[in-house]
């Protein structure tokens, strides 16, 4: 299968988006380099899906949009995609914990399985892992970085557009 990208400035630095033919399927932060075993066939295009996902993330960084409408198709187990389908269910501007997406998939003994899969989150922002914060408040892990997380909190919550 051929995949595309295209790279996309944004105030968090340079971000690559990855679409096959129909749908968004990867989006890598600044310090990750997109996967050669997920995407073999990866060619440097635009694609409808691509400007779309690039004008619709713009619209979201300009605090113009707070909600994506973008075909997806991440790839990973039957749990991560489970656990990934429950981050979609978290709201603009709110946080939640790990327990919580643990009690939301009714599996309220995975906290540590679902801080993995969460890790593991293809298509950061548009799917939201940036708000799962630790049960204590404080902000844990990210792909993007600890700073990218904050800053993608604090536009969401500075922009009140809840």
């Amino acid at each position: 299968m051929k995949y595309y990208y295209t790279v996309m400035g944004s105030p968090v630095g340079d971000i690559t988006l990855i679409s096959d033919a129909h749908s968004l399927c990867a989006i890598y932060w600044p310090n990750q380099k997109p996967d050669s075993k997920k995407f073999p066939e990866l060619e440097k295009k635009d694609s409808k899906v691509l400007r779309s996902a690039v004008k619709q993330l713009n619209s979201y960084f300009e605090g113009q949009r707070k909600e994506f409408d973008l075909p997806l198709r991440p790839v990973g187990t039957d749990f991560q995609e489970q656990v990934w389908e429950a981050l979609t269910t978290i709201g603009y501007g709110e946080t939640v914990s790990y327990g919580d997406i643990a009690d939301h998939i009714k599996n309220p003994k995975a906290v540590r399985a679902v801080g993995a899969a969460i890790g593991q989150n293809p298509i950061s922002i548009i799917i939201p892992c940036h708000r799962v914060i630790g049960s204590n408040g404080k902000l844990t892990g990210f792909a993007g970085g600890l700073s990218t997380k904050e800053f993608l909190l604090n536009l969401e919550n500075r922009l009140g557009l809840k």
